[in-house]
């Protein structure tokens, strides 16, 4: 049974950073049901015309695959960073996503998340935290996800250690992939126009950050109203690129922009082997919104010639 180490241990870590690491957050069971799975369908643009994502009886009804940021997102976001010098929440901007889908995803379960400090880099001005967790059927101990989530601190720098990732920190395959885009046309684009109401219906999916819902919330965080979480479009791109390539085993994305609720979204796809680069953009901005972003798609004979 796979497991995560107690410590990734790095020589260049600085001592504040080593001993971070050292304390290992308890695991975080989630459960699930149908409901929740149609819930969070829906938040990332289902329709009731796409049934086999909304309706329980449908002979195909599935999670979508980036349902798997669900059942870790508490896990994740309640590991301490207190221990950052000049540590403020309200400056933390979530830059980096990596999701991979170990094993089919049932549409309801009994889980368990093992979460870790994985890498803290010292920007100057700014920390770079990397957490990774794995979540676990709790009945069988298999692995159904991993993700690695990078959050940016902004003010919370200085504290020494490594600037930028090296060794095996630097390549973690498709999770550090730098996705550049084809000079050429994107192989499909898909336009979506996002609902006002959108992150109200995403924040039942386990996301309360006020954020996203408190106009004089978003107002301190500088903001004329409320934006969308990054997870929400994340997952409206992630079902773009399903519903033009076909199904994907991983994805990685960085978050570069904002989107408020109520912009279009544009996906810009180019396949290159087994691999589907994209990008995202708002339409009425032009605001590059997910970037350095792709998935793997699954293999199959056909993708093996390619």
């Amino acid at each position: 049974m796979l497991t995560l180490p107690d410590v990734f241990t790095d020589p260049e870590d600085s001592q504040l950073v080593a001993d971070a690491k050292k304390d290992k957050p308890e695991d975080f069971e989630f459960s699930y049901i149908e409901r929740d799975v149609i819930l969070y369908n829906l938040g990332i643009g289902a329709t009731a015309k796409d049934l086999q994502w909304t309706y329980e009886s449908h002979e195909d009804f599935a999670a979508l695959p980036t349902f798997g940021v669900v059942p870790q997102f508490a896990a994740s976001s309640g590991i301490s960073l207190g221990w950052l010098p000049n540590f403020n929440p309200a400056k933390l901007l979530h830059g980096e996503q990596f999701l991979s889908i170990k094993s089919p995803i049932p549409t309801e379960g009994n889980f368990v998340n093992e979460t870790r400090l994985l890498e803290v880099l010292d920007k100057g001005k700014a920390a770079s935290v990397t957490t990774i967790v794995y979540t676990k059927d709790i009945a069988t101990g298999n692995i159904i996800f991993e993700n690695q989530i990078t959050v940016f601190i902004r003010g919370a720098g200085g504290f020494g250690g490594k600037r930028t990732g090296r060794g095996l920190s630097a390549d973690r395959g498709a999770a550090t992939a730098a996705n550049t885009p084809p000079k050429r046309q994107p192989d499909a684009v898909i336009e979506e126009k996002t609902s006002a109401s959108q992150a109200a219906l995403y924040r039942l999916s386990g996301d309360y950050n006020p954020l996203h819902i408190d106009p004089s919330f978003a107002a301190i965080g500088g903001f004329d109203q409320p934006i969308l979480h990054g997870l929400c479009f994340m997952g409206i791109a992630g079902k773009h690129v399903l519903q033009s390539f076909g199904a994907y085993k991983d994805i990685k994305v960085r978050f570069s922009g904002v989107v408020f609720p109520g912009e279009t979204l544009v996906t810009e796809m180019w396949r290159t082997g087994s691999k589907v680069i994209f990008s995202t953009k708002t339409k009425e901005r032009g605001t590059t919104v997910l970037a350095a972003a792709a998935v793997t798609l699954v293999e199959t004979d056909t993708m093996a010639k390619l």
